[in-house]
Parts: C-alpha cells; structure tokens; sequence
C-alpha cells in the first residue's frame, strides 16, 4: 500500500455535528436542528451522531450562498 492509499483510508469520512457548528458558524442546537430535519445523511454509533462528509458537502455546495 502506497502513502496515498494509507492517506486515503485515514481521512475521515464523516462529521461530527460540532465541526459542522463551527464550519457553517452556528450553535451547537441549531447543527443538531438542522441533523433532525434530515438535510443530509447520519449515522448513529451509540449516542454519537456521525454526519456522512459526502453528503454534508453536497448539501452544502447546494446552497445559493
């Protein structure tokens, strides 16, 4: 296995919903409103949200910022 496939396995591929607090500049309560309203994919790990990278940054591109 070569560096970039090692980089590649070890890049997350998920958020948690604090990182996309402080990305998009908002409290932690409205990143978890915006988790329930289902704008993009979840996964849950026990009590841990885990929010799919991919489908955050699509929902993100989609914006008319």
């Amino acid at each position: 296995m070569d560096k970039k496939e090692k980089k590649s396995l070890l890049e997350p591929r998920t958020y948690t919903v604090e990182q996309i607090a402080a990305m998009l500049n908002i409290g932690r309560t409205t990143a978890y409103q915006l988790v329930k309203q289902e704008e993009f994919r979840i996964v849950r790990i026990g009590n841990a949200i885990r929010v799919s990278k991919k489908s955050f940054d699509e929902w993100l591109e989609s914006l008319e910022l």
